[in-house]
This record gives C-alpha cells, sequence and structure tokens, in this order.
C-alpha cells in the first residue's frame, strides 16, 4: 500500500499573480481610508503565496497624496508608504481631471506616481480580478 503526497503549488509568474486594485477617493489626512487603503497594499504585496500585484489608483480629494513633503500631524506619514508600495513594484495612478480641478497640475508629485485618466482607470478595473474601494 502506497502513500499519496499531495502539495500546493502556486505558480509565481506574473501572468498567474492576482491582480487586485485599490481605489481610494478621500483626502490623505482626515479620515484614515487611504492610510488603511496603503496599509492592506503593503501587506498584499508582501504575500508569497499566493503572490499579488496591486495597483492604486486615487481620484477626488485623495490625488493630494502625491503631493510630496507633507508635514501630517497624525503618527503616519502617506508619502513613505507611498514610496513604500512603489519600492514594492505596485504602479500609483492619480486622476489628472480631479488634479485640474484642484489647480494643481503644475505641483511636484511623488516620483513613481503617474497622471492618469478614466480610461486608464476602466483598463484596470476590466484586468483586475478585485477591485476594492476605500
Amino acid at each position: 500500500m502506497g502513500v499519496t503526497i499531495y502539495a500546493l503549488v502556486y505558480d509565481s509568474s506574473p501572468a498567474s499573480m492576482q491582480q487586485i486594485l485599490i481605489i481610494v477617493n478621500d483626502a490623505p489626512y482626515g479620515s484614515e481610508r487611504l492610510f488603511n487603503a496603503l496599509r492592506l497594499a503593503i501587506q498584499l504585496n508582501e504575500l508569497e503565496n499566493p503572490p499579488a500585484k496591486v495597483n492604486m489608483f486615487l481620484l477626488s480629494d485623495a490625488v493630494t497624496a502625491v503631493l510630496p513633503k507633507q508635514t501630517p500631524a497624525e503618527g503616519y506619514n502617506i508619502q513613505q508608504m507611498l514610496e513604500i508600495i512603489l519600492a514594492q513594484g505596485s504602479e500609483v495612478k492619480y486622476c489628472g481631471t480631479c488634479v485640474n480641478a484642484r489647480g494643481l497640475q503644475e505641483l511636484a508629485v511623488i516620483e513613481g506616481c503617474e497622471v492618469s485618466t478614466m480610461d486608464a482607470l476602466a483598463q484596470w478595473v476590466l484586468t483586475a480580478d478585485k477591485a476594492i474601494t476605500f
């Protein structure tokens, strides 16, 4: 009588990675929605079995998160957290229309964050396995 051993093997190639899209609408400070979205993104990026590819799209007042050198009174720093997820391989895009509506289009942004469009967000939604909004 033989023993059968089963092993669960995860395919960690980029094509097999679960695609997760996080969409944030709230300002970086005042509520903790963006903070919690970034905490989740960092955690998901650290998963190995199964691996995940996390992208983040910032809309409405959340676009102000891409402005560098903010000095928050709270105990967390959104710029540092954005830089962490960028270093982990996430893409961070923000709404160009939202930036223009707030008169922020000429300001510098955190390196690695990319101005984008609703068309790009729509494509991300269609290719994501899961979309989460904050």
